[in-house]
């Protein structure tokens, strides 16, 4: 069964200078107002909601999507033996579920997402 893309996630090294851009480019509604300061992406109609947030020290910046998962070790086990490689081991996300991230073989950064 095909898995869906369910959130994406813009890193960056400074998120609130980008959230006006955003928000004038695309009428997004941004809402930052949470502890982290991560700027959660109202999805339109028909769309996939996001979030910007500011990447740690090290930390890759970039675009990635989000895929729903039933197993998330199970999906970074299978992206590692198919080239893939894990950036960001399991980790709950309290209240609503668990996430990682892999790099595949050519770089990009992808989340695994269980509720």
């Amino acid at each position: 069964m095909a898995r869906p893309v369910v959130f994406f996630d813009i890193a960056t090294g400074d998120a609130p200078s980008l959230f006006g851009f955003y928000a004038d480019l695309f009428d997004w509604r941004i809402d930052a107002d949470n502890p982290m300061g991560y700027g959660m992406v109202d999805a339109a109609e028909g769309g996939i909601p996001g979030g910007i947030g500011t990447a740690g020290e090290g930390a890759a910046k970039g675009v990635s999507i989000v895929v729903a998962v039933d197993d998330v070790q199970g999906h970074l086990d299978r992206a590692e033996a198919l080239g893939g490689k894990t950036v960001v081991p399991p980790y709950e996300v309290p209240g609503t579920g668990t996430l990682a991230e892999f790099t595949d073989p050519q770089g990009n950064r992808i989340g695994l997402w269980k509720r």
